[in-house]
């Protein structure tokens, strides 16, 4: 039997099953079960047709990626040719692939890359056209544009969305904040550090029993459901931010834009006219979450033409060192600091010290 055969076979099953309390443990098995098979449907054995596909990677570059995914001919290439064309600093971009097509931009001072990705279709994820390699690259970025047509958006959300969950993708969520840690012995050591409105011990075992795992610690620190703790043992999830574009507003009147903008995450733009790239490209760089250190040589002014772009997450003292060079760690003294992130300016700071957006550096070596 095919895996495609018995992932629809536990589908339809869990459509069927009620829920309630007493058939929780049943439907985390085959949650289990169907994580299982979905992995090996990406990740085949022996590494068959686990490649990327022909000229579907592209380089990595800047400080940042942005992937365009969407259905065909929503809009995705105007959009990426108008933003390019407009906030780029060079006009032409290369077209070094037939399929992923790069562009980069310059914003606030980083350097963003954008990937048209091909049109996805429906059951992208089951190996269906190159729907997999698409969404293979879209695991690299660091944020994602799904691009709607705004006409018919909720139906395409849905698919685009289940496509890209059931690659591992969540969109706009954090890690479940679990510690899961095997161990050789000892059985299933099950904590709540809060209250929990799903998960137990009894249905942590019967999950971990899927995976054939007898021993180990699962400590809750927030009220967890059953997919989370999926996520958490099978640790090949990608946790990205997300921006919905929801394109051809030249087509709907004002009322309904008004009603658009209330929606979370989403954005209205026309790419064909260019309307409301400002707010994109702003909503864009709240998203990304990037800080941008600026230089300062010893007796010069700090250079604020190009800066070093970090993310909000690796933003300490030796992050920006390591980011410059490498060996500049080997020679680190201390910094001097001016900006948000000190109390005084200039302040002397270690390599521990956290930068904040738009903070100068200054590296002072060992003699």
């Amino acid at each position: 039997m095919s895996i495609l055969t018995r992932i629809s076979e536990i589908e339809s099953e869990m459509a069927r099953t009620q829920k309630n309390k007493a058939t929780a443990g049943h439907l985390g098995m085959l949650k289990a079960r169907l994580a299982k098979l979905k992995r090996e449907l990406i990740t085949p054995k022996g590494g068959a047709g686990g490649g990327t596909g022909e000229g579907f990677d592209v380089a990595k570059t800047g400080d940042a990626r942005i992937g365009f995914v969407g259905f065909p001919s929503v809009g995705k290439s105007t959009l990426l040719s108008n933003i390019a064309g407009v906030y780029s600093e060079v006009a032409s971009y290369e077209f070094t692939t037939l399929t992923t097509v790069p562009g980069v931009i310059k914003y606030k001072g980083a350097k963003i890359q954008l990937l048209d990705l091909p049109g996805i279709i429906e059951g992208a994820k089951d190996g269906k056209g190159r729907g997999k390699q698409v969404i293979a690259v879209a695991r690299t970025c660091s944020l994602i544009f799904i691009v709607l047509d705004v006409l018919k958006p909720l139906g395409d959300k849905r698919l685009i969305e289940k496509e890209l969950e059931g690659f591992g993708i969540r969109l706009n969520k954090k890690p479940p904040n679990i510690h899961y840690k095997m161990k050789e012995k000892g059985g299933i050591n099950f904590q709540a550090m809060v209250p929990q409105s799903e998960l137990d011990a009894e249905l942590a075992k019967k999950i971990l029993s899927e995976y054939r795992i007898h021993n180990a610690d699962i400590i809750l620190k927030e009220d967890c459901v059953t997919d989370d703790l999926i996520d958490v043992v099978e640790g090949n999830r990608v946790y990205i931010p997300c921006l919905y574009l929801l394109n051809k507003i030249d087509q709907i009147s004002i009322e309904e834009l008004d009603i658009i903008y209330k929606v979370p995450h989403c954005v209205p733009i026309s790419a064909h006219h260019k309307w409301n790239f400002d707010d994109l490209l702003e909503r864009m760089w709240e998203y990304l979450r990037l800080v941008r250190i600026y230089t300062k040589p010893k007796g010069q002014l700090p250079d604020y033409e190009a800066p070093v772009v970090l993310n909000s997450d690796k933003c300490t003292v030796e992050d920006f060192c390591n980011k410059i060079h490498r060996t500049l760690l080997k020679q680190f003294k201390h910094a001097l600091v001016w900006g948000s992130s000190v109390k005084y300016n200039p302040q002397s700071v270690g390599k521990e010290h956290v930068l904040m957006d738009e903070d100068v550096v200054q590296i002072v070596k060992r003699v």
